[in-house]
């Protein structure tokens, strides 16, 4: 059987009172598209500096593709390329040299090929020789993320890989880590857009205050957390009373009904017609993550591991 991709177990850290991490556990298998969600402050970047060494946890343990980030930290480090929020550079290297000397952090030879594959892939080709410092912030980030990559690790986080950057860059960016996520690698992400981790990942942990408070496959938190809704704008009037109970409204005027199916749907097109309401717009929402966060967020300090899936 193979070893999970990421394995942490029990990681607590503490900084002065707060609880960065409070008795961590999950575990990312190989090959999945794996979102790690939570507001500012839920400990997410506090976990991925632990994976890649920069934090020691005060108890618990972490593992890379089997190796143990703290007894075996060397070995463990090669199997994880991460982009962190921050852009960070050396300002007196082309991107060219960043790279190679990023690949000479880890004993490479013979990488010029691959470090060319990345310069096209990531639209860097053309600034190849240019300065760091004189890229864009788009352009840095594109660096950052070819920077984690240079060694080819089996396991790639991505803190917040998209912030600030254009849609180009974006899409981009997205096709090349799902044809890296095709051919095998594990991807770990964090990020604030949840339409994106709603759109890529299989599997879902939301963090808060330290501890995973959810953690399942994309499909499954959905169907819990989430529902399927009926929205319509009347041009006369509100909802049949058959209608109104469960029903909401917001701001602009779409009354909210929830459904389950297409036969609820034409159920409730019925009961609207023969009360002679007249509907000027009608849609059918789709459940949605960033529904599914507000509704775990505003949970209160659930336990650890609820709602596990």
């Amino acid at each position: 059987m193979a070893v999970p991709a990421v394995e942490v177990r029990d990681a607590a850290k503490r900084f002065g009172a707060v609880r960065a991490l409070d008795g961590v556990s999950l575990t990312v298998e190989q090959g999945e598209f794996f979102a790690l969600l939570g507001p500012n402050g839920a400990g997410k970047t506090t976990l991925i500096s632990a994976l890649g060494g920069l934090v020691r946890p005060d108890s618990g343990s972490l593992r890379v593709m089997g190796r143990d980030v703290g007894a075996d930290y060397r070995d463990a480090r090669r199997q994880l390329g991460i982009v962190p929020q921050e852009v960070v550079f050396d300002p007196f290297f082309t991107v060219r040299e960043t790279l190679e000397l990023q690949a000479g952090y880890f004993g490479l030879r013979g990488s010029r090929p691959w470090i060319d594959e990345l310069l096209e892939r990531l639209a860097l080709a053309g600034k190849a020789g240019a300065n760091m410092r004189a890229l864009s912030g788009g352009m840095k980030r594109r660096v950052m993320v070819a920077q984690a990559l240079v060694h080819r690790p089996p396991v790639i986080v991505l803190d917040e890989p998209t912030a600030g950057v254009d849609v180009e860059l974006r899409q981009t960016l997205w096709q090349f880590i799902r044809e890296l996520n095709a051919a095998g690698h594990t991807i770990v992400l964090t990020t604030h857009y949840l339409e994106e981790a709603q759109a890529l990942c299989s599997r879902i942990a939301m963090m808060k205050a330290g501890r995973v408070v959810a953690l399942g496959s994309t499909e499954r938190l959905l169907a819990d957390f989430s529902e399927r809704v009926l929205r319509v704008k009347l041009e006369n009037g509100g909802l049949p009373p058959a209608l109104a109970d469960g029903a909401t409204r917001d701001a602009a005027g779409w009354h909210r009904i929830p459904v389950e199916n297409a036969a609820q749907v034409e159920s409730a097109l019925a009961r609207l017609r023969e009360s002679g309401a007249r509907v000027s717009h009608l849609e059918v929402a789709e459940p949605e993550l960033e529904e599914v966060f507000v509704r775990i967020m505003g949970r209160g300090d659930a336990p650890a591991g609820a709602a596990v899936r």
